[in-house]
């Protein structure tokens, strides 16, 4: 008689190994690392997720602690430096400071794609660069913070404002969902001084919406052209979540980033 836990613990181990050892998905390809930015998670991917799956690709989702840049750099770090072969780094809004902060062997990293995302600079912090062009709306949507122990701020959008600000091109009973499994950002993280820039060592590949109400459209062109970006794209009406509301060509853009950097 099969022991039912053990069996599950075996499949767990398995499935673990799949996805961070990555060589029997596909051993000629680098395993993509999505990372997810601030008031998302990491089943705002599922779309990308199944679009890479169908290409060969292994992937992690990764869950983003959304603390600081440093820490949640150090993390990304860690898990790259436990994946078995090249990564392509992936990065949606905050989560785009944070694999511009990787410290994990840089030529392990084959390529950074920012989506929807902060490409900052040393010593800029994404308080700033979001306000740096109009446009922006997402101040006025916030709830009340969240006061942590420590003093930090949690910071979350308000749930009956999510839709129009976040993912106004979301059905919205999807929208719903999305904007109660929300993970909130300290208001630290926001604030928080930049290190040096992989994008200054690793190529990089940017895609964003022109109606994103998080990140003016006109700041990210800025951030994907002085990062040096092989490819820009820029998808008419599309909103913050381009990678839940337009997945295709984002995974296109993910497999052209790995096509492109493979050796």
């Amino acid at each position: 008689m099969t022991n039912f836990k053990s069996g599950l613990f075996t499949t767990a181990i398995a499935t673990f190994g799949l996805t961070f050892g990555a060589a029997a998905f596909a051993a000629e390809k680098p395993t993509v690392v999505l990372v997810h930015g601030a008031f998302a998670e990491s089943s705002s991917w599922n779309g990308v997720v199944a679009e890479l799956h169908d290409q060969g690709y292994p992937v992690i989702a990764l869950a983003n602690p959304l603390r600081s840049v440093k820490s949640d750099a150090a993390y990304l770090s860690d898990v790259v430096a436990n994946t078995k072969g090249p990564v392509v780094l992936v990065g949606h809004s905050y989560g785009g400071s944070v694999i511009s902060n990787v410290t994990a062997d840089q030529a392990k990293v084959k390529a950074l794609v920012y989506v929807a995302a902060f490409a900052p600079e040393q010593g800029e912090n994404i308080a700033e660069l979001s306000g740096r062009y109009p446009g922006g709306t997402l101040g006025p949507t916030l709830a009340a913070p969240v006061v942590l122990k420590d003093g930090n701020k949690d910071l979350y959008i308000q749930q009956d404002k999510f839709h129009t600000q976040f993912a106004a091109d979301v059905p919205a009973a999807e929208a719903a969902l999305m904007a109660a499994t929300q993970r909130p950002v300290t208001e630290a993280a926001l604030h928080e001084a930049s290190a040096a820039p992989a994008w200054k060592k690793i190529p990089s590949w940017a895609i964003y919406g022109t109606a994103d109400k998080n990140i003016p459209a006109p700041a990210m062109k800025f951030m994907a052209e002085r990062a040096g970006a092989k490819k820009i794209v820029e998808i008419k009406g599309a909103s913050h979540v381009v990678m839940t509301s337009k997945p295709e060509q984002v995974a296109e853009l993910i497999v052209e980033a790995a096509e492109a950097t493979a050796q």
